[in-house]
């Protein structure tokens, strides 16, 4: 399936960024099984968010870095201000698995 194009300035509105995973809460209010995410952004503070990566431990999740998109709208999620997006894909048992940098990248860092 062919997808609609976009110039290049649409795609640099979008802001990611490298974030580190602090703290990992269960969210059981959530249609789709899903973590409570908080990511330290650096400059940009703490965020949380809503992510549906349950396929990995929440204690294994605790200092990883992963990208995510920080300037989409908020989105409440059953009850939970979702503020970050976190990137991910799914692997051939339909898991959700996070995107992360190669190695160990600067903490807020923007992806280019």
């Amino acid at each position: 399936m062919s997808q609609e194009q976009i110039i290049y300035d649409e795609f640099a509105k979008v802001d990611m960024r490298i974030g580190q995973v602090i703290s990992v809460a269960p969210f059981a209010r959530a249609r789709v099984p899903s973590y409570k995410v908080e990511v330290d952004l650096g400059d940009l503070g703490t965020r949380w968010s809503s992510a549906q990566i349950t396929s990995y431990p929440a204690a294994s999740l605790i200092g990883q870095q992963v990208v995510c998109v920080v300037n989409l709208a908020p989105r409440n999620i059953a009850g939970f201000q979702s503020e970050v997006l976190i990137l991910g894909a799914n692997n051939d048992e339909g898991n959700v698995m996070i995107l992360t940098p190669a190695g160990e990248a600067v903490v807020g860092s923007r992806i280019f």
